[in-house]
């Protein structure tokens, strides 16, 4: 979290809370600030967006200091902007508190860069499912972003992870591409899985793992075994050189 969003915890009347945001969060709330569930999970009972957004409109009204509090950042594959903009339409004021969003944050977490000068100068960001739950077509050229993305982060993939790698494989993707599905990113309970794209389907429903959870796909995915630091903490032995001499030779 910033120290913007605990502020705004400790300043409000009421908080909406999303589905990811954590107990140990909602305790920094200030005392007698009401707190209430607004949280979508896919393929769960969820309210309607519009009810969500009617809501934060009705209790602004009442003159309430109201904190839409959403796990990540607002605005990277969240309805943040939506609900914003139904506010703007009802003239309530409000501000924008930036967060820190899973694909790199919760990557970094888990000791997986989102860029490296030795692997890679450009990181692609997609979602796994689109507002009809299912794998985007529209707006996505999957055969270009597989020869054009260097590195892939798929947020909200889990569901659709085989249809997803099917795809790219069969755009020419490298079955032996590392990738790494980190669920639960820096929570006590963060899980983080290294496979590859052509055994990932497999992989994962051998693992059990399950949403929420954040997918990379690239030459970055290496680098955790010199950073992953929440395991060295617990006794790994880290690889201070995991890319090889290949690094090297690029730089020397």
């Amino acid at each position: 979290m910033t120290l913007h969003a605990v502020n705004a915890l400790a300043q409000a009347d009421i908080v909406v809370y999303d589905a990811l945001v954590s107990a140990p969060v909602l305790k920094l709330a200030g005392p007698g600030t009401a707190l209430e569930y607004a949280g979508k999970r896919g393929g769960k009972p969820s309210p309607k967006q519009r009810d969500i957004s009617h809501r934060l409109i009705e209790l602004a009204q009442q003159g309430r200091r109201v904190l839409r509090l959403k796990g990540g950042d607002p605005f990277v594959f969240g309805r943040g902007g939506e609900e914003a903009l139904a506010l703007a339409a009802a003239r309530v004021p409000f501000r924008i508190i930036p967060g820190v969003t899973a694909g790199i944050g919760g990557l970094a977490y888990a000791g997986i860069p989102v860029t490296h000068r030795d692997t890679n100068h450009v990181v692609t960001f997609l979602t796994g499912h689109n507002a009809s739950g299912v794998v985007p077509d529209d707006g996505i050229d999957w055969p270009a972003l597989a020869r054009g993305a260097t590195v892939l982060v798929i947020y909200m993939a889990i569901k659709h992870l085989p249809t997803i790698a099917g795809r790219l494989l069969a755009a020419g993707r490298d079955p032996w591409e590392p990738m790494a599905i980190v669920a639960d990113a820096s929570l006590e309970g963060q899980r983080v899985l290294e496979t590859t794209l052509g055994t990932c389907a497999a992989d994962l429903a051998e693992s059990g793992m399950e949403p929420p959870a954040v997918v990379v796909l690239g030459e970055v995915v290496r680098l955790r075994a010199g950073l992953d630091w929440v395991g060295a903490m617990a006794g790994r032995v880290l690889n201070g050189d995991p890319l090889g001499s290949r690094a090297q030779d690029e730089v020397g």
